[in-house]
């Protein structure tokens, strides 16, 4: 279209059918381009100000960040502390299995020394007041320090080889026991540290009427007031004057087993004692029926008397 041509518009009104003509040339039509462009342009302009206003609006000031990261550092702070209680209460609980141990070591040593002091084991060879002794050379590589699930799996397997050990050592303590109730029962030997057999087991003559009697024990002379001892372990179920014995001490062993002590000074034991053998009950005397410090040595086996030589010359056990 150019600029001199005319261009006419017509508006038709609804009623009576009337219209009306506007005629408009080039330059009036350009000009309204122009202003329609420029609303369009204006409303562009209008919208970009106005989401550039809403995103600064958006943004948060200072004081809404130091609030939110301040916010974090607390959250942080309370996960810090719960891991904190947890590793806590995890080194507690190891120290608290660790100190157990520490008891149950204790346990072990004792029963060691105890099994070096009765000679069980040689006391050169195992010294329980001092840790093992270990070494080996120095690796290259670079070593780790343990994890704790590492210390825990290791802190288990000591204490199963630590639980086998106590079972086998409470064994061993067992037999021992029994080992050693058995020899302290085991009735041998001499009831005097120092003298000789004076008169033996069986008939002989009288040394106060001269007629033959049945001696039913031995007599071992010595020196007035030396130690009389106990030949075994036992309960002492008599201490005390008897006819014809003087001052007497019966030694009850078990299993029928019962030794006698005669014609004592002094008695030290007294009824109820349980006596060790070579425990000293008695000292050599010459009460009763006697004549001169002597210890009659009687052995009763249920109830019937036994020749005590029988046993003093017995081995050693």
């Amino acid at each position: 279209m150019k600029p001199e041509d005319n261009m006419n518009i017509i508006f038709v009104g609804k009623s009576h059918g009337q219209s009306r003509v506007l005629s408009l040339n080039g330059t009036v039509v350009f000009a309204l381009a122009l202003v329609v462009l420029a609303l369009i342009v204006s409303a562009g302009w209008a919208g970009y100000r106005l989401a550039i206003a809403e995103a600064e609006a958006r943004e948060p000031t200072e004081s809404e960040l130091v609030a939110h990261w301040r916010g974090k550092l607390s959250e942080q702070k309370t996960e810090l502390a719960g891991l904190q209680q947890s590793v806590q209460a995890q080194v507690d609980a190891l120290t608290l299995r660790l100190g157990e141990i520490q008891g149950r070591l204790l346990r072990l040593d004792a029963l060691g020394q105890r099994f070096v002091e009765s000679g069980l084991v040689a006391s050169d060879e195992f010294d329980f007041s001092q840790p093992a002794a270990v070494g080996g050379p120095e690796e290259s590589l670079s070593s780790d320090s343990f994890s704790a699930p590492e210390l825990t799996r290791m802190i288990d397997e000591l204490e199963n080889k630590m639980q086998s050990r106590e079972q086998q050592l409470r064994l061993l303590d067992q037999v021992s026991s029994r080992r050693k109730l058995e020899d302290e029962l085991y009735l041998e030997g001499r009831p005097i540290t120092w003298g000789w057999l004076s008169s033996p087991y069986g008939y002989r003559s009288d040394p106060f009427n001269g007629k033959r009697t049945w001696h039913a024990g031995v007599d071992l002379a010595g020196k007035d007031g030396s130690d009389i001892i106990a030949v075994a372990g036992g309960v002492v179920t008599y201490a005390s004057e008897r006819r014809g014995y003087g001052n007497l001490v019966e030694v009850d062993h078990g299993d029928g087993l019962v030794t006698r002590y005669a014609h004592c000074k002094t008695i030290k034991a007294k009824v109820g004692d349980v006596v060790q053998k070579g425990q000293v009950l008695a000292l050599m005397g010459s009460t009763g029926r006697s004549t001169g410090p002597h210890v009659h040595f009687e052995v009763i086996r249920n109830g019937k008397t036994e020749n005590p030589e029988t046993y003093i010359k017995r081995a050693s056990r």
